[in-house]
């Protein structure tokens, strides 16, 4: 194994735990890891910012420090795959052989598949944690009431549960401000529930209820007209449920024939549409729907054996999250190993797990953990900090959220260790 060369795609969190751990526990493996950045960010911290709770200069680092010793990093960006030569085409080095591949190049930004969105988005009154977290606290504080829209596309999001975190932080503070019964804070999403995982939903439910929110499901956003303040929804309900969608006069609400709703906003936060990079979805290495397609539980490409993948660019069925990662990594390169030494898979296998920590208001916080079939998975540690309901809000879980991760994140988890 000593002259195998791994090749790694991307140097966000899934990159760097895998090449951290490569470095670790198996130095006689040739890491090269692509990665045109000069800034690693701890993004999960970003709805923090969005409400005013959390120093953005603090989600970023520089990429050379995080980087682990050993590993070659190429800072170029990858263009295309030639998987049947073992090539990476790059921007400037040319074409980067591998033996074994590992895709994590994250997701990107796709705003203008809502139309109006790249034109409107962090200006005025548009506002997304995703894009720039201070310039949403920026709009927040300085609200003055009427209508506060949270909104998701239909697209897989980074983080699903970001949209209505930001919303009850918002309602949160419009309560402290004294601004709250001036305020219609809603939350529209193509969904057809608050959450997929049973338990949460019912804390969720009630969270919406304390702060007056207007729910929303089954809407779709389509379109936005920041001259006239208004987004459009597409109704994205089975023909059988069209009658919960109900025009809401208190919020100046209209529909268009069967299908378009429009909300005026005064203020709006969305999750733009995102999707794999142009370069991962265009190319021989992609599903149909252009994510990566790796099998859900080995990791492992489903045409080229040594092309693994994980994070948020590969096809798997459950939350794109960094707790998500923290599980595949061990799974990506026990497998690799294996593949190296003896030519088969090892016996590790991803069974779906994410989590998603659900900043409920200020101080309070729900963390849902589930696997592929949404079942409620809470992690046996948390009654060492004396979290006996993880499904119930508790200020111990937001000093997690807050101080706890971020520590874990830079000193464990960048670091190759198991956590």
């Amino acid at each position: 194994m000593a002259s195998t060369k791994l090749l790694i795609i991307g140097g966000g969190t899934a990159g760097i735990m895998v090449a951290a751990k490569f470095r670790k526990e198996h130095k006689n493996v040739d890491v090269t890891l692509l990665e045109p950045g000069d800034t690693h960010y701890y993004q999960p911290a970003w709805t923090l910012v969005g409400a005013g709770t959390f120093d953005f200069k603090k989600t970023a680092r520089s990429m050379s420090s995080v980087m682990p010793k050993g590993v070659n990093w190429v800072k170029d960006k990858a263009t295309g795959f030639d998987p049947e030569n073992n090539l990476v085409h790059t921007e400037k080095n040319g074409d980067i052989p591998y033996d074994y591949l590992v895709v994590a190049t994250g997701l990107v930004m796709e705003p203008t598949m809502i139309e109006g969105l790249a034109e409107a988005l962090d200006k005025g009154t548009v506002v997304s944690n995703y894009t720039n977290p201070e310039y949403t606290w920026e709009v927040i504080r300085n609200f003055k009431g009427g209508n506060a829209v949270f909104t998701q596309p239909t697209t897989p999001i980074k983080c699903g549960g970001a949209p209505q975190k930001i919303a009850y932080l918002a309602a949160d503070y419009f309560r402290k401000k004294g601004i709250a019964d001036k305020s219609n804070v809603i939350f529209a999403t193509p969904g057809t529930v608050i959450f997929g995982v049973k338990p949460i939903a019912h804390t969720l439910m009630e969270v919406i209820n304390r702060y007056d929110i207007h729910f929303k499901p089954f809407y779709a956003p389509h379109r936005i007209d920041s001259e006239n303040k208004i987004i459009h929804f597409k109704h994205s309900a089975p023909e059988e449920n069209r009658c919960v969608i109900n025009e809401d006069n208190s919020l100046g609400e209209t529909m268009v024939g069967d299908t378009d709703i429009s909300i005026p906003y005064d203020m709006l936060h969305l999750a733009p549409p995102q999707a794999a990079p142009r370069f991962v979805r265009e190319s021989r290495l992609a599903n149909a729907q252009g994510w990566l397609d790796v099998n859900i539980n080995t990791l492992q490409h489903n045409r080229y054996p040594n092309v693994f993948g994980l994070g948020d660019v590969a096809a798997l069925p459950t939350a794109k999250t960094g707790a998500a990662i923290r599980k595949q990594v061990p799974v990506v390169v026990n497998n690799l190993v294996h593949l190296m030494q003896e030519n088969k898979l090892g016996s590790k296998e991803y069974n779906g797990y994410s989590s998603c920590p659900l900043v409920t208001g200020y101080g309070k916080m729900v963390l849902a953990e589930f696997d592929y079939q949404n079942n409620f998975t809470p992690d046996p540690k948390l009654k060492q900090m004396l979290v006996f309901n993880s499904d119930k809000e508790h200020w111990r879980l937001w000093m997690l959220k807050k101080y706890g991760l971020p520590y874990l994140y830079w000193n464990k988890m960048l670091k190759g260790v198991d956590v």
